[in-house]
């Protein structure tokens, strides 16, 4: 495993996020979307990160350079060719991510692997865009992604092993905890963490108790760092209903039906801390 150049499309939350974590482990990043503008907004958004990290004292001013200075903003497709490595973090819909798929896998040379950080499709119609099946594979890491240890290795139904096993690798060397789950919708995390949220949902819109009650009630009771309102807000609502929606769709089980409350505030553009408003109140 010799990378030096690694592509992430998408420079959103989690592909900025996951372009963090390949510089800061001494990676040549390209950071990729649909325009210059937005490429460039991406790294703009992961200078600031590392400027809260120099202020808590977690990093020295002359690494976050360092950092800043190996991603690369662009928005020419031409330049997955040089990519040794590829990770997409596009918008969760299965057409556009079968749409970017098709496009890497015409320009990314034929033995580079590409990963998708999807929370919730499964890998294997993803990889049926590209002619190269068994080098697609699942690499779902969590938000915010330089400080969440895990990362979700999902095989698609053609994946070879060395794929899983460069992955796997892969991940360890970032500093992260892999763990090789199947390919199923959903997957682990996201399956059983986004029916517990929705379920806090339910307990908010039925009136068994307050956001502050509901979430103590998960932190005091079941050790949980944050409750569950709390990373639905930080999350983003219209991620959480995204993911629902899916589970819904193929599974075909009520126990995946979202909330009407979420389904509401989604609507009214309550998404959580990055529209200010969600569960909590948040200062922009």
């Amino acid at each position: 495993m010799d990378f030096k150049k690694i592509l992430v499309v998408g420079a959103g939350v989690m592909g900025r996020g996951i372009a963090q974590v390949f510089a800061s482990r001494g990676y040549e990043v390209l950071l990729m979307d649909i325009s210059k503008e937005l490429a460039k907004k991406g790294v703009e958004n992961i200078e600031k990160s590392l400027n809260h990290a120099v202020e808590k004292g977690k990093i020295e001013a002359s690494m976050k350079m360092e950092i800043i200075g190996k991603i690369t903003p662009t928005s020419d497709w031409s330049r997955a060719a040089e990519a040794d490595f590829v990770v997409e973090a596009v918008f969760e819909d299965l057409e556009v991510k079968k749409e970017v798929f098709a496009k890497l896998d015409e320009t990314c040379r034929p033995e580079v692997i590409i990963a998708t950080n999807t929370s919730s499709l499964p890998i294997t119609p993803i990889a049926s865009a590209t002619r190269r099946p068994d080098k697609v594979i699942g690499m779902h890491f969590f938000n915010p992604a330089p400080a969440m240890k895990l990362v979700e290795v999902i095989r698609g139904q053609l994946t070879s092993d060395e794929t899983c096993r460069t992955v796997v690798e892969l991940a360890t060397q970032l500093g992260k905890t892999p763990v090789e789950v199947n390919d199923w919708p959903g997957f682990a995390m996201s399956r059983i963490f986004c029916v517990m949220i929705n379920e806090a949902i339910f307990c908010l819109y039925e009136g068994v108790g307050t956001p502050e009650a509901i979430d103590n009630v998960m932190k005091l009771g079941a050790g949980h760092p944050m409750g569950p309102l709390e990373v639905a807000d930080l999350l983003g609502l219209d991620i959480v209903l995204h993911i629902m929606d899916i589970l819904y769709k193929e599974f075909g089980d009520p126990k995946y039906r979202a909330c009407p409350l979420l389904r509401k505030m989604v609507a009214a553009g309550q998404l959580g801390k990055k529209s200010g408003k969600g569960f909590y109140t948040y200062k922009q």
